[in-house]
């Protein structure tokens, strides 16, 4: 039985390669499910049904209209990465506005396993908020896993050596 994984990219420099996330997700034998923030669908474009095409699935940033049959199937474990620190925050203060942060927000406490990567700079992540909103999502249960130089300095990121393996190896560890 192959186990679902929603991907959730949040509008980071790695959510320009985040078919490299899915495909290392597929190879570790999940059924992808891609959601972007509004702003990470917009980076993508014209290249969205590319993504579809990976995925097999509609690629979701926003919330369904409620006539609407959901097109995804329940979520065995999510994984929010990059995730920024507008979207840490917002989701540490129950801000869901967009389905990329409604989709977390509510898994954690449904008991879905969820894992986020942090992707920012140590100029924003020196917001006193932006600490206490990784301490509360730890607090919830998110495993907030911050890859090696992260989080770096401003403007110098590597956004094509995002460690998608360590969000997912991170995902695989915790109880489903």
């Amino acid at each position: 039985m192959t186990r679902v994984l929603y991907l959730i990219a949040c509008a980071a420099g790695p959510a320009r390669h985040v078919d490299t996330g899915v495909r290392l997700a597929q190879q570790d034998g999940w059924d992808v499910c891609l959601i972007l923030t509004p702003s990470a669908a917009r980076w993508h474009g014209e290249r969205l049904h590319e993504l579809e095409e990976l995925t097999g699935r509609v690629v979701r940033s926003q919330y369904k209209l409620p006539w609407e049959t959901d097109a995804l199937p329940p979520a065995d474990a999510m994984v929010v990465a990059p995730m920024t620190t507008t979207s840490a925050c917002k989701w540490a203060a129950g801000i869901t506005d967009t389905v990329a942060l409604g989709l977390p927000a509510e898994g954690v406490h449904l008991g879905v396993p969820v894992v986020a990567a942090p992707f920012w700079s140590t100029a924003l992540g020196a917001q006193p908020a932006v600490g206490r909103a990784v301490e509360t999502l730890r607090g919830q249960g998110v495993r907030v896993v911050f890859g090696p130089g992260e989080p770096h300095p401003s403007k110098q990121g590597d956004s094509r050596g995002f460690p998608w393996r360590l969000a997912l190896d991170a995902v695989r560890e915790m109880p489903v």
